[in-house]
């Protein structure tokens, strides 16, 4: 039997890394990629990671391990489950992340919220990427891919979003520094950047009433479908090992983006 896929999702409990890990159940294992699929769902609310694995597709080996991704205690116990189990990590998807402070000047910012949105955002990338490196640097063969998700916001802010704008600035110098640093270790590093995926976390932001626009208006953003998301995750997680893709970005059409909206 082939050698297990093994694919770790952070954020896993909901919205895009829930879709993730249900797209991938589904496109692995396939003709082209027959090794058996073994997802590890990490996320802080067990239930909700619980439903995201009864989800996937039947015959998927999942591992669900809660944790906080800013605890360096638990982003370890999860890698040394993953070493012990399974004794590679083929992919990273560094998804967990929150928006804390959205619609708030800077100046107006709980400074605690703001921290707690970098610990998470910021922090809980760096910590899984340096414990992803660490396990592809010694498995056999050596090497992997790590992806994060970086935002729009990581070239083009919305008004009064400092604090996740931060966040998501710092991913993409993470991201670029895995890719070099990387590199003698056959690690390939991706900044995914997602522009209005339809998620509860956007119904919830109010999509559909109306997005805040540099110029003070609102504005109904169209969005599209967070499938969609999983199977561009799913194409990268097929690409061959001595292929990178280091910045892609998927968005809705006719999103005010690029030019003047």
């Amino acid at each position: 039997m082939a050698a297990s896929r093994v694919i770790l999702i952070t954020g896993a409990s909901a919205g895009i890394g829930r879709a993730c890990a249900i797209g991938l159940s589904k496109a692995f294992p396939s003709p082209e990629h027959p090794e058996p699929l073994v997802l590890a769902l990490v996320g802080r609310r067990e239930d909700e990671l619980k439903a995201t694995a009864a989800a996937c597709r039947e015959g998927t080996t999942v591992e669900v391990l809660t944790a906080d991704v800013s605890s360096e205690t638990d982003v370890r116990r999860v890698f040394d489950v993953i070493k012990q189990k399974h004794g590679r990590l083929d992919l990273l998807f560094n998804n967990a992340g929150v928006n804390l402070l959205k619609g708030t000047a800077l100046e107006d910012s709980d400074m605690d919220k703001f921290r707690k949105t970098l610990d998470i955002n910021v922090m809980g990338a760096v910590l899984c990427t340096a414990a992803a490196v660490r396990l592809m640097k010694e498995q056999s063969p050596q090497g992997g891919r790590i992806v994060n998700n970086g935002s729009i916001s990581a070239s083009s802010p919305r008004p009064d979003s400092t604090s996740y704008t931060v966040s998501k600035h710092a991913i993409l110098g993470l991201t670029r520094s895995t890719s070099l640093d990387g590199r003698k270790y056959h690690i390939a590093a991706t900044q995914l950047d997602i522009g209005n995926a339809l998620t509860d976390m956007a119904k919830g932001s109010g999509a559909g009433q109306g997005t805040p626009q540099a110029d003070g208006s609102l504005k109904v953003e169209p969005l599209f479908d967070v499938n969609e998301v999983a199977r561009t995750l799913a194409y990268l997680a097929a690409l061959p090992r001595n292929v990178e893709v280091l910045h892609l970005e998927i968005l809705a059409l006719g999103m005010p983006y690029v030019g003047r909206g």
